[in-house]
């Protein structure tokens, strides 16, 4: 008997190595990962085919930027709660995501200013700077700016998120007020900070660490701790260096979308530590 055009064979059956084919609506796999979704995200505003791929790469890294939020924000929770090695399991499978993320940049790492102009008119004022997952991991990290809100005021959502990770500790504010828990004497000024500002470095903090790396089994989680949080901030400065890398191949010295200053804006920020006193401390050890 033939099979009619319009039905679909039935699934094979009979073969205990042949996973379930037949689901009555969608698969349970794209219910959960919605990859249908995922995949009709990219709307292209150019004709040339390299925009696909700076799309998608684009889309990615905000992806990585979601779950390195994620285990930010989980770490922090958990040294609030003086629970240290959730904490550093958070941070440790972070430098792994942080690795991912920062290997996103090879397939537009070596665009040509060609490439680049042929489909750039398609970002218009679009630039990464704008990006409000990456400024939550920034302000993560300790690099608050109020200003840095202004883009977002028109989505209403995403703009009360980056108010409440502009109000509340950083990553480094948590552990800062760990160490002054377990009686280390962190100043008093800096735990009771304004958490709206960009952390600066304090001369005292660096004493607290090289005393701590001076004395490793007196505090061992703490350094433990250090190094974890030292192996974060390398990773966000080579983030930070192939971006300036990436962007100084793509376009050399021009002005950036969005109107910043571009390579030199880049150059700026590839320039500043995160977690300062852990790199500083390491000359008085």
């Amino acid at each position: 008997m033939s099979t009619s055009p319009t039905t679909p064979p039935a699934p094979e059956t009979g073969s205990d190595d042949m996973p379930n084919l037949d689901f009555a609506g969608t698969t349970p796999y794209e219910d959960y990962v919605q990859a249908d979704v995922l995949t009709h995200l990219q709307h292209l505003r150019s004709d040339d085919p390299g925009e696909m791929v700076f799309l998608v790469t684009t889309q990615v890294m905000e992806l990585w930027f979601t779950v390195i939020v994620h285990e930010w924000e989980t770490a922090s929770r958990a040294l609030r709660e003086d629970r240290v090695p959730v904490a550093m399991a958070a941070l440790r499978r972070s430098t792994h995501e942080l690795e991912a993320l920062n290997h996103s940049w090879s397939p537009i790492a070596r665009l040509t200013p060609a490439q680049f102009n042929a489909y750039r008119a398609a970002l218009g004022e679009g630039s990464g700077f704008q990006s409000a997952m990456y400024r939550r991991m920034e302000f993560l990290l300790g690099d608050k700016s109020a200003s840095m809100l202004v883009p977002h005021r028109g989505a209403p959502r995403v703009h009360a998120e980056l108010e409440k990770a502009l109000a509340e500790p950083s990553l480094y504010d948590e552990v800062l007020r760990l160490l002054a828990r377990r009686g280390l004497p962190v100043p008093q000024e800096v735990i009771d900070r304004d958490l709206t500002q960009r952390y600066e470095p304090s001369q005292r903090v660096e004493e607290v660490w090289a005393e701590l790396y001076a004395d490793p089994d007196r505090h061992r989680d703490l350094v433990d701790l250090g190094e974890a949080l030292t192996d974060v901030a390398e990773l966000v400065w080579r983030w930070r260096n192939d971006h300036l890398v990436a962007t100084r191949r793509a376009m050399g010295a021009k002005t950036g979308t969005g109107g910043s200053a571009g390579v030199a804006w880049l150059e700026k920020r590839a320039r500043k530590n995160v977690f300062p006193e852990l790199w500083t401390a390491r000359s008085h050890v």
